[in-house]
């Protein structure tokens, strides 16, 4: 089956990139963490969220967290040294050119800071979303890190 327009995009960019991972798109949505899990088969740790946020200085910030992690924006803002809070669907849209729940650790229309929890490296396979909800596709940690530029950090909240 052929892979929506935004999809392929994101197959193109890893090419590009060098990267060899495949891009899957499915019937039913992987927008959320725990249906991406459901849809693969994985556990809901092993899923690479995307989350943008919006830096005091404008800049997009995105941190790709575990997915059963919950982000503490104090982390993320010491790790950057910036000031960080939510970005509406418009930023996030506007920076990275992708939808929220879409969002892949590469392929941005303007390049993002990016923070990885360091809790996906305990993992030999985690997916993260390929450009819609309802595409994602396999890579590994060094390759996460390798295809997004990103620095690794604690960035989990202790609720």
């Amino acid at each position: 089956m052929a892979l929506s327009a935004t999809a392929q995009r994101v197959q193109d960019e890893l090419r590009r990139a060098g990267f060899a991972n495949t891009v899957q798109e499915f019937a039913d949505s992987t927008r959320s963490a725990a249906e991406a899990a459901a849809t693969i088969g994985c556990t809901l740790a092993q899923i690479a969220k995307s989350i943008i946020f919006k830096a005091g200085s404008g800049r997009a910030v995105l941190v790709v967290a575990s997915g059963v992690n919950r982000v503490d924006e104090r982390k993320v803002a010491a790790l950057i040294g910036d000031r960080i809070g939510k970005a509406d669907a418009e930023f996030v849209r506007d920076r990275t050119g992708f939808v929220i729940g879409g969002v892949p650790p590469l392929g941005h229309a303007t390049p993002s800071v990016t923070v990885i929890d360091a809790d996906l490296l305990a993992f030999d396979r985690i997916w993260a979303a390929a450009g819609t909800p309802r595409s994602i596709f396999g890579l590994t940690p060094a390759e996460l890190l390798a295809m997004s530029g990103g620095t690794v950090g604690d960035v989990k909240s202790v609720v």
